[in-house]
């Protein structure tokens, strides 16, 4: 299991258009206590074991950066976020600490994760064990956050195009450990407006 000599960092990706949510910004959503949903996700990423937190801007920078203001977070700008996910994560992986063992990619409309979920699954990362992949599952389907070991952080900088890392999943099942969950937090990002309403019902 992960010690507490290993640093295992959160990146997470804020820098997308929402433009499904057009013209609302659905990371500016507030729940019912008035909280952004970017800084919901990022408030549970910092109560975990997760350090540093590493937020990545890139549509609405500095709204998003406003949201977060006040929090010991790391913001860091993905000036091609246009080019899609795969831009981000070179920002976010780039803006790393060189002492940083794992990382957690973390989607910031994903704001019902909890710090213990994130914790469990930083608790399952040991490379010893080649436990390098740590990715949750909930009634079988997989889900996110994913957890890397940094070996693979060249293979996710060299990703392209809008689209996250199934690819090098698929190539990399002897290092994957996945971890089943009953929170079905795990699954849910917030991509409808009828999830947007689901949450912000929410407290």
């Amino acid at each position: 299991m992960a010690t507490p000599t290993q640093n295992v960092a959160a990146i997470l990706l804020a820098a997308g258009t929402s433009r499904r949510m057009a013209p609302h910004h659905k990371l500016l959503e507030t729940d019912a206590a008035n909280r952004p949903m970017v800084a919901v996700s990022a408030d549970a990423l910092l109560a975990s074991r997760a350090h540093p937190v590493i937020a990545v801007l890139g549509h609405q920078a500095e709204n998003i950066r406003a949201a977060l203001r006040d929090r010991p977070l790391t913001c860091t700008i993905a000036q091609n976020y246009h080019q899609g996910l795969s831009a981000s994560l070179r920002a976010g992986l780039a803006a790393l600490p060189q002492s940083t063992h794992a990382a957690l990619i973390c989607l910031a409309d994903m704001p019902y994760l909890t710090p213990a979920l994130i914790d469990t699954l930083i608790a399952a990362y040991d490379p010893a064990a080649n436990r390098l992949i740590i990715r949750p599952t909930c009634q079988r389907h997989p889900g996110n956050p994913v957890l890397w070991d940094r070996r693979f952080f060249p293979a996710l900088q060299a990703l392209q195009g809008d689209t996250g890392a199934r690819a090098l999943l698929a190539a990399h099942p002897e290092s994957i450990t996945t971890i089943p969950v009953d929170d079905p937090a795990v699954l849910h990002d917030i991509d409808t407006p009828e999830a947007l309403a689901a949450w912000r019902a929410t407290a």
